[in-house]
């Protein structure tokens, strides 16, 4: 074997045990959960909007971000609901230098995991704490998902993830909503497979237990674009899209048929001005079929402070150090656009 055994890192046992979520904490994100759970259940007409930085980066700068959104969200409330993305474990795509939180606590310095299992704990529960903000984070490694588990309210497993068995299985055992994208090949049974296999029960091997689920009935899809074989991209939110994944759901015995356009990605081609857009589309469409309307739950937006993406060697603060993000004077104007629309 070709590892070299640095060191041995705490359980999520330990870490949660060291960094406890106080029990008023703790009561505050089951009332976010229920108010989630309520708009996949068709119980609240209200709209997701899962908002935030590619990757949480800095500390600082996510903290900053998340407390203007709270400021957002308390004129918005009776429309939407805002979860802010807290993207700990998110590297590069190409794996090349930063590698996410969870890797490089201090992004110019070099990996250290312990320390990046604590910043991670310590960045989700310090949102809940000033803001009242449950959180989101992809479920890029799945035996890190009790880590976090007690302070997300909802989980993503990415366009490269939803094909992975392990990433399903984990899935099934999760109490809040997991979304699931469709993969880069854009195949739609591909993605609803991984939401037919996380919404039922397995029994399977995670962190060296043999563990057995119940399923999880809040898993759902996650529209986010494709490439061809030409590297090209071919966006998915279109009506005619939403009209025949809808029709997929149909044929197929689902629980909670839901659906959420992530505005980035493969849909806006990166080119993250379009999340305006793609946005209100997905809000016409809404809004011209009630079918399409009780489906679609929600968007995916990508947003910072400072707009577009920095390179690699830059220091910027609240500028995005993975995918290029939307502004904050932009991703402000729109929340409130989007209230006004729905």
């Amino acid at each position: 074997m070709g590892f070299e055994y640095v060191s041995k890192l705490p359980t999520p046992d330990e870490i949660r045990a060291q960094f406890p979520l106080a029990p008023e904490l703790a009561a505050e994100k089951a009332r976010k959960d229920a108010a989630i759970r309520d708009v996949f259940t068709g119980d609240s007409d209200k709209f997701l909007v899962i908002i935030g930085p590619c990757s949480a980066d800095r500390e600082d700068a996510v903290i900053d971000y998340v407390n203007r959104l709270a400021k957002v969200q308390e004129k918005v409330k009776d429309k939407l609901i805002l979860v802010p993305r807290i993207y700990t474990n998110k590297p590069r795509t190409t794996g090349d230098g930063y590698k996410g939180l969870l890797h490089q606590p201090n992004p110019e310095g070099k990996p250290n995991l312990y320390q990046g299992l604590i910043a991670i704990r310590k960045l989700h529960m310090r949102v809940i704490e000033e803001t009242g903000f449950s959180t989101a984070d992809e479920m890029l490694y799945p035996e890190n998902l009790t880590y976090l588990s007690d302070v997300m309210s909802y989980v993503a497993v990415g366009a490269r993830s939803v094909e992975n068995q392990q990433h399903r299985l984990v899935a099934s055992g999760i109490d809040v909503p997991v979304g699931m994208k469709n993969p880069t090949s854009g195949a739609l049974s591909v993605m609803l497979n991984a939401v037919h296999a996380a919404q039922h029960g397995h029994e399977f091997i995670y962190r060296s237990w043999e563990v057995k689920t119940q399923g999880n009935p809040l898993t759902h899809t996650i529209l986010r674009g494709a490439v061809n074989k030409h590297d090209q991209c071919l966006p998915n939110y279109h009506y005619e899209d939403l009209k025949l994944l809808l029709d997929l759901y149909n044929e197929r015995d689902l629980k909670n048929p839901a659906c959420i356009i992530d505005a980035n990605h493969s849909n806006s081609n990166k080119k993250y001005m379009e999340q305006i857009r793609i946005v209100k589309e997905v809000l016409h469409s809404r809004r011209h079929s009630d079918d399409i309307r009780n489906f679609v739950k929600g968007v995916m937006i990508e947003s910072y402070i400072e707009p577009g993406s920095q390179k690699v060697g830059e220091h910027i603060y609240g500028k995005s150090i993975t995918d290029p993000c939307l502004g904050w004077e932009d991703s402000e104007r729109l929340l409130y656009e989007m209230a006004e629309g729905l």
